[in-house]
């Protein structure tokens, strides 16, 4: 076990492990480290604690210093440094005719790079426009271009649900998602109702899929004889959500067909299936407009 703490470099980034060096260090705190793109500086997220050894990225770093004043200066005055950066780059953009989109500027905390992120549809011939920006900033000049998804997360913004993204406030990594867990959630197929404004399936849907998982592996499909203390019966409905299935029995006293409704967990199976997982066949996507079917094409992407 070796103790690390954990820091932060932006707003919902990635956590990175680093060693405190014996430097007292408490959540909160901005401290000043090492990494491979040079000298950064980092807020402490999570405190003092230990962990295995395997479960850290060799090699592990060591923290330079706590930050101080002069360090949240220098911290608070490449941020401005940044904006005007920002703007120069955007005139050279435009005199060099290029077809990227400008996403944001990154300095490292020592002043030896300054990272240029965009976006494009396709690949950008920048040899130019890096060879002005070095002559203007005497620095090394990185352009990186990035996806959708990071612009989103870069940029922020309220999600469809009328909240700020997840993906900006607090999601550190991109979870894995896909057609087949809207279809498992009852959802609308429809790709505007399911695509966050990054144009890519929401990130949210994974929030909730293990419990949707564990669910269908339990309850009934339609069609299914299934005993209950009113007696034998078959499946009619089931509802996710509330656990529970709408079951179609014969009433003893007046042989009647009624519907009940039961929690799963009150029901045996006798003949037919769980809902279990859903198979690829039966995903059919709610198309009707050619800008759905170039959406619909765009959501396959990244995930």
């Amino acid at each position: 076990m070796i103790k690390v703490i954990g820091v932060r470099f932006k707003k919902a980034g990635k956590i990175y492990y680093f060693d405190p060096a014996g430097l007292d260090i408490e959540k909160g705190n901005f401290v000043v480290v090492e990494t491979a793109r040079g000298i950064e500086f980092g807020e402490c997220v999570i405190g003092l604690k230990e962990i295995n050894e395997n479960d850290v990225i060799a090699p592990l770093k060591s923290v330079l210093r706590v930050a101080t004043v002069s360090d949240i200066e220098k911290h608070n005055q490449n941020k401005e440094k940044e904006k005007d950066a920002f703007s120069i780059c955007l005139k050279k953009i435009a005199e060099h005719k290029l077809t990227m989109k400008l996403i944001d500027v990154e300095y490292t905390f020592d002043n030896n790079k300054g990272i240029f992120y965009f976006t494009a549809d396709g690949r950008v011939d920048f040899r130019e426009l890096v060879k002005d920006l070095a002559t203007i900033f005497k620095t090394r000049i990185e352009l990186r271009q990035i996806g959708v998804r990071d612009e989103a997360k870069m940029l922020g913004g309220l999600g469809p649900c009328g909240r700020p993204m997840c993906c900006s406030t607090f999601l550190g990594d991109f979870a894995s998602v896909s057609i087949k867990m809207a279809k498992e959630q009852n959802l609308s197929l429809n790709p505007t109702k399911i695509s966050g404004i990054c144009g890519r399936l929401m990130c949210c849907l994974n929030y909730e899929q293990s419990t949707y998982e564990d669910i269908r592996k339990r309850i009934p499909k339609v069609g299914s004889i299934v005993k209950t203390e009113g007696g034998t019966g078959v499946v009619v409905s089931n509802n996710i959500i509330k656990e529970s299935v709408k079951v179609k029995l014969k009433c003893k006293k007046t042989e009647d067909e009624v519907l009940e409704d039961y929690k799963i967990e009150n029901i045996e199976l006798l003949e037919g299936s769980y809902e279990d997982s859903v198979d690829d066949s039966d995903i059919k996507l709610e198309v009707t407009s050619e800008e759905d079917r170039k959406l619909m094409k765009d959501l396959m992407k990244d995930r």
